[in-house]
């Protein structure tokens, strides 16, 4: 099946040889075409280039996208999708003057999902989970990562995982799994701390191993959540399982998450609201992704994550929605990037990249998706006329996608 799509307004984030990332300076440069053509064959991009070089070619459909911009689909590489009902009344208590600790304390947060996870049936999770999944792919996400950490019991978490690797068995977008059952101390742990660690290392991991559940193991690295010594027994348990660390760190406090995720070869260390020097000198020539989660800050009030000063120290930077019921109940990317923009101070060359290829990368997903490169996976977007692609921040508001294909299909 070739798909060959002309006139092209501009094609953004083209890279003839793939990148894994950009850092620093390099984050302000997007390479693009105006006036292009690009051409699928089945699931995966074939050619590009200018409409001046167009080839003679045989194709089953062809699209006028005059006036249109195609750049890759959203990368959203940090992600809890997967969970039961909502935290509607917490939302009130928060305008009502109540702080996330004070919530989280009264039995609400992580605790207050966990609870009604457990309470749910595994189909109807799945049920309520694929709409939102749905509903982020319409919104141009093209590959996500989910994270479970609502359960905070062996079944729970494992519900979870099952949930996730149904989804990603059921639907044409890449779906990563992270185990996250160090999300928080369930009630019945809150006097045995260690009790629970044991539970998620010698319960847990096994079982989410030996059925291939998850690619990832995260831990919430937070003062009242998980120490640094708990935060390292437990990432280096799920290495010797053969999961990769990504780590939730810094969001209020910095406590040395950040140099305990990269003395593990953490692929991504995310939140990051709160950054000290020391933070941003320890992520220096490193192989770790930092993320931030501008929508998070939007929605708690909280900082957001110094953007400026990590690019100019030369660090890279992803962007992601941290899609959850209780911080940021959204999975919409085109919101994040406009966030960066006004908020971080990104332009929105640093946010369209830290939304595409460096969310790739904090996915392990560098090689197929991110970029309008030959050989990768054909997902990406096609806006609405617009008359830049700055219209994509600028209009923050708006919906300027008129379609998004993923696997070579348009979405339905």
């Amino acid at each position: 099946m070739i798909t060959l799509i002309t006139n092209i307004k501009e094609l953004l984030q083209v890279r003839e040889t793939s990148v894994s990332k950009v850092s620093g300076a390099e984050m302000a440069i997007l390479p693009t075409i105006k006036n292009a053509f690009l051409i699928l064959k089945d699931n995966l991009i074939e050619d590009f280039g200018s409409m001046d070089n167009l080839p003679e070619i045989k194709a089953d459909t062809i699209i006028d996208a005059t006036g249109r911009i195609i750049l890759p689909s959203w990368c959203d590489s940090h992600t809890h999708i997967v969970y039961a009902g909502n935290r509607e009344q917490e939302f009130v208590d928060r305008i009502n003057g109540f702080t996330y600790e004070e919530i989280a304390n009264r039995g609400g947060g992580i605790l207050n999902s966990a609870k009604k996870l457990n309470e749910t049936s595994e189909e109807e999770i799945y049920d309520q989970s694929k709409l939102r999944l749905e509903e982020v792919m319409h919104l141009g996400t093209g590959a996500v990562e989910i994270k479970s950490g609502y359960g905070l019991t062996t079944e729970g978490e494992l519900k979870m995982l099952r949930v996730i690797k149904k989804l990603a068995e059921n639907y044409p977008i890449a779906i990563k799994a992270t185990f996250l059952g160090a999300h928080a101390f369930p009630v019945h742990y809150k006097e045995n701390k260690q009790g629970y660690i044991d539970e998620i290392i010698t319960n847990m991991l096994p079982e989410i191993a030996q059925n291939k559940l998850a690619d990832y193991i995260d831990v919430f690295c937070e003062t009242g959540y998980f120490s640094i010594e708990e935060t390292e027994k437990i990432m280096e348990a799920g290495i010797q399982f053969g999961l990769t660390p990504k780590i939730h760190v810094n969001q209020f406090n910095s406590i040395g998450g950040i140099q305990s995720g990269i003395k593990f070869k953490a692929l991504s260390v995310d939140h990051l609201e709160i950054m000290n020097p020391e933070d941003i000198e320890a992520l220096k020539n490193t192989e770790t992704m930092p993320v931030a989660l501008p929508s998070c800050s939007y929605f708690l009030s909280i900082p957001y994550t110094p953007a400026r000063e990590m690019i100019k120290a030369g660090l890279p930077l992803a962007l992601a929605t941290d899609f959850n019921p209780g911080s940021t109940p959204s999975g919409n990317m085109n919101f994040v990037v406009a966030t960066a923009c006004i908020k971080m101070k990104m332009t929105p060359e640093e946010a369209i990249n830290a939304a595409t290829i460096n969310g790739a990368y904090a996915m392990g997903l560098s090689e197929t998706h991110g970029s309008i490169t030959k050989g990768k996976k054909a997902n990406f977007i096609l806006t609405k006329p617009i008359s830049s692609y700055y219209q994509i921040p600028y209009a923050f508001g708006s919906n300027l996608i008129e379609s998004v294909f993923l696997e070579g299909a348009i979405l339905n």
